[in-house]
């Protein structure tokens, strides 16, 4: 099996990097192509990847297509793919609200599979949730578990609504802690902390809420009641959350997310 990357940015990048040490693939069977030709100068000093920058030398090739490029591009892309494509080629697209039905009809392949994986994938602790058109068959559905399990954790839905539904929980999810972790260093700061003990102070108490989470069965809300005693100082902190409607407010920001997702795929 030979993988395409077209988009060498972040995630594109990402996710070659880790497919490259996957058992799946043989030495060379990853290829990556970029427009740019200041980073395709860099990549090809990265051993793992074929390097390319023109379409046609390389989709040809290609058993697997990974499209990580903005959806901005993916006209003119999806023309040539059409153009230069072969039968039986799988596309796994990671564009915002490009949907499927739009990937089939713009590049002839009937192939397509929908995923939406989240920043964290740089680490491997990513989260990708997927689905996929009825011509991916299961064997098929198999292998592309396994590349996208290369950056952490994958989760396939039953339908496209569940992928834009993920873009406003996992894709987006990552800024929303960041938001919470900043506005909890600028009051550390404000309490005289320095900007390094403000740092420590926030992130191990991310990392540590986090890894009691996942190794208990408790809710959040169990967790909460567990740290909150009645008239003390956690109580304040959180009947203040209450009184403000930081949790509905939350939640409607997951929904723009969600909702912006909905129409960057009407708008193809």
């Amino acid at each position: 099996m030979k993988v395409l990357v077209i988009g060498a940015g972040n995630m594109g990048l990402t996710y070659a990097q880790a497919m490259s040490k996957s058992k799946l693939l043989k030495k060379r069977n990853l290829m990556i192509l970029d427009s740019s030709h200041e980073k395709t100068l860099s990549l090809k000093k990265i051993s793992h990847f074929d390097v390319y920058e023109n379409l046609e030398d390389c989709l040809p090739l290609a058993d697997l297509i990974f499209i990580a490029v903005k959806p901005y591009h993916s006209d003119e892309l999806f023309k040539k793919i059409n153009d230069l494509g072969k039968p039986g080629q799988i596309i796994i697209s990671i564009m915002a609200g490009v949907t499927i039905k739009t990937m089939q009809e713009a590049t002839g392949i009937s192939k397509v599979v929908r995923a939406m994986p989240n920043l964290p994938a740089q680490i491997g602790k990513g989260v990708t949730s997927y689905t996929a058109a009825d011509e991916v068959s299961r064997i098929e559905l198999l292998t592309i578990e396994n590349l996208l399990d290369t950056t952490g954790k994958s989760l396939l839905v039953s339908n496209e609504n569940f992928i834009d539904a993920s873009t406003g929980i996992s894709g987006s999810g990552p800024a929303y802690v960041f938001y919470f972790m900043q506005s909890m260093m600028e009051a550390a700061l404000k309490m005289g902390f320095s900007p390094n003990d403000s740092k420590v102070l926030v992130s191990h108490t991310f990392e540590g809420a986090v890894e009691l989470f996942n190794q208990s069965d408790l809710s959040p809300n169990s967790w909460m009641e567990k740290v909150a005693s009645k008239g003390g100082t956690t109580r304040a902190a959180l009947d203040s959350m209450e009184d403000n409607n930081v949790k509905e407010l939350i939640k409607e920001a997951a929904y723009s997310a969600f909702n912006r997702a909905v129409e960057l795929g009407k708008d193809k």
